[in-house]
Formats: C-alpha cells, sequence, structure tokens
C-alpha cells in the first residue's frame, strides 16, 4: 500500500496521467484502424514481460505482424496455451516462437523463500506458482516442448529463441 507522505501516491496518480496524455496524442493520429485480428505473418510470440524486451523491434515487427502474448518468465501456463490456441484456430497463426532472456528475474529465483515472505507479508499463502527455473536454455527448451505436446497445438511449428539483454542479439538455446 503507498501513503502520499513518501509521495509514491503522487508519482503514481503523475504517471497516470502522462500516460492518458501520451493516448490522447497517439489516438489524434492513429491510422491502424484497418489492421485486422488475423497477423499478416501468421506468428505467435509466447515471451517475457521484463520491460527491456521490445518484442516487435527485436523480432522485426510492425503492429499487425503477429500476436504478441507476455507473461513473467514466458511461461507455456494454461493461459498462455489458451491463448495460443485462440490465435492458431480462430485467427490463423501458424508458427510459434517462445521467447525467453537472459537476466530473466525467475532465473535461480528462491520460489519458496519469496512464497514464505509474501505469505508473512499478506498473511496468505496463495496456490500460485511463479515458474522459477534454474537453467534459461532448458526453460525455453520446456516451454516450446509443452506446447508442441499439448493436444490442440501439435500441429504448430514452435520455435525457442533467447534474447540477450546485454546485446539485443536472438539466438536459438544450446
Amino acid at each position: 500500500m503507498t501513503s502520499e507522505s513518501d509521495g509514491t501516491a503522487i508519482a503514481d496518480e503523475e504517471e497516470y496521467d502522462r500516460i492518458v496524455a501520451a493516448n490522447a496524442r497517439y489516438a489524434k493520429g492513429f491510422a491502424l484502424a484497418g489492421l485486422t485480428a488475423p497477423p499478416r505473418r501468421r506468428l505467435a510470440v509466447l515471451a517475457c514481460m521484463d520491460a527491456r524486451l521490445n518484442v516487435e523491434e527485436a523480432l522485426g515487427l510492425a503492429p499487425g505482424d503477429a500476436h504478441i502474448i507476455r507473461n513473467a518468465g514466458a511461461l507455456a501456463t494454461d493461459d498462455a496455451i489458451r491463448s495460443l490456441v485462440v490465435s492458431q484456430q480462430t485467427l490463423g497463426t501458424r508458427q510459434v516462437l517462445v521467447v525467453a532472456h537472459t537476466g530473466c528475474g525467475l532465473l535461480g529465483l528462491d520460489e519458496p523463500a519469496v512464497r514464505r515472505n509474501l505469505a508473512d507479508r499478506t498473511r496468505h499463502d496463495a496456490a500460485l506458482a511463479l515458474g522459477a527455473f534454474a537453467d534459461l536454455e532448458t526453460h525455453v527448451h520446456a516451454q516450446v516442448e509443452r506446447i508442441r505436446e499439448h493436444a490442440w497445438t501439435r500441429d504448430t511449428l514452435v520455435r525457442g529463441l533467447v534474447y540477450e539483454v546485454e546485446t539485443g542479439r536472438l539466438r536459438e538455446p544450446a
């Protein structure tokens, strides 16, 4: 919880106001109304939510080229797979890229310790897996396999990539 005494609530309100003003400027010159829901490149991307990863720019994508699904760790969760199924079965995507990255906050995270800390601070212990992983390469392969093995995505081309936050380069996992 934030308080105005530390300036956090005021800063949060200023950020919200900045976002609303930026959207007003964006809407004035909006030129994407002609795009269709099916992506032009018939591509879906499952990527980490990390703010250092500009998925569209890193992959050379423009608005309307691909469906971008993001979550912490680029995890092939049930919800991510649900989105991929909708993307493929109703909107025609044919390929999935899983894009994880170096320096991910879930890489090496002590999930039990974080869960204990959260339970202590909130006085609630939620049955929520955070998705920590110990090895980036193994993690990417596991997400690709989970998508490939799902009954509704079996016929889909699925590949994995690692985005290096240090260089901006994409590479195939070892």
